[in-house]
């Protein structure tokens, strides 16, 4: 167990984790201005991005990239600053540092190495989303960047679908009709919102039935980095979903064969897809007279 005072160690090396602007540079708060000049360093996953934000509040603070391609060796090198006493700042290129951003593994590095990390408040797009998507509040998940490949990308929305929780996802504005296409095919027509440009000229959301918002985005030419809010699963649907939750894997298995008529191993293949069972399960195991 460890536990970190942030504010009370006579040290100076901390990693700052400072969140930037989504796309408006007045959204940048007083504080963390005000770190982005004190610390030593700032690591930024785009400098050319990053330079730009300085430059507009005159801070001449060291800057040096890391990102995907660069963190096992970057990451060396802040972690030798912070054993010189020195303080870093991590910003991403908008929004808040670590969130589907390489910064999550510095972060762990950091924590690991036993050096304070302190976490400012600010700018996130997935949040903006959430609040304006009309959609729940009470209960949310966050996931990101889909997986590209279709098999994975599949598996995570059958996966998801079953969940009472509304779901937000941040997506390219050339990919956001298929995977709007994808959450119809597996989710079913329910409320989303589209939140597009989100703080900038051309702000967008775009709300309601996930058909309608499908056909729109497939006869529109988006612009911009797009973020979806989508209604979470139904209660009664969610609570059929999971009806056998009170039986052993063999009594589901039974089930089917009984109610079905299905032989011991289609039963089986049946409750392994229903219960997500690991393809490479063992049916031996599970196997019963019938």
């Amino acid at each position: 167990m460890k536990i970190q005072s942030s504010f009370t160690s006579e040290s100076n090396a901390t990693l700052y984790v400072v969140p930037t602007p989504i796309g408006n540079l007045e959204d940048m708060t007083y504080r963390a201005v005000g770190v982005l000049k004190e610390v030593q360093l700032v690591a930024a996953e785009d400098t050319r991005n990053t330079m730009k934000l300085l430059s507009h509040y005159d801070i001449r603070t060291e800057l040096v990239s890391y990102h995907e391609h660069n963190k096992a060796s970057r990451g060396e090198e802040l972690l030798r600053r912070l054993s010189n006493n020195e303080s870093i700042a991590i910003v991403s290129d908008a929004g808040m540092p670590a969130i589907s951003d390489p910064g999550e593994e510095l972060v762990r590095r950091v924590v690991d190495a036993d050096y304070p990390v302190v976490v400012l408040p600010g700018a996130n797009a997935a949040l903006v989303a959430l609040v304006g998507s009309g959609l729940p509040l009470k209960e949310f998940l966050f996931y990101g960047f889909l997986p590209r490949k279709s098999k994975e990308k599949t598996a995570t929305l059958k996966r998801l679908s079953t969940l009472n929780a509304t779901l937000l996802f941040y997506e390219s504005p050339y990919r956001l009709a298929d995977t709007l296409s994808d959450l119809n095919q597996h989710m079913g027509d329910r409320n989303v919102a589209v939140a597009r440009e989100l703080t900038k000229k051309f702000e967008t959301y775009i709300r309601g039935p996930l058909r309608e918002v499908m056909t729109w985005a497939s006869e529109n030419d988006i612009k911009g980095e797009c973020c979806i809010a989508v209604e979470g699963s139904d209660e009664d649907k969610r609570d059929d979903a999971f009806w056998w939750s009170h039986l052993s894997t063999v009594e589901h298995v039974e089930h089917y064969m009984k109610v079905q008529s299905l032989t011991s191993k289609d039963a089986f293949k049946k409750v392994a897809t229903e219960r997500h069972l690991p393809t490479r399960t063992d049916y031996s195991a599970y196997h019963v007279d019938g």
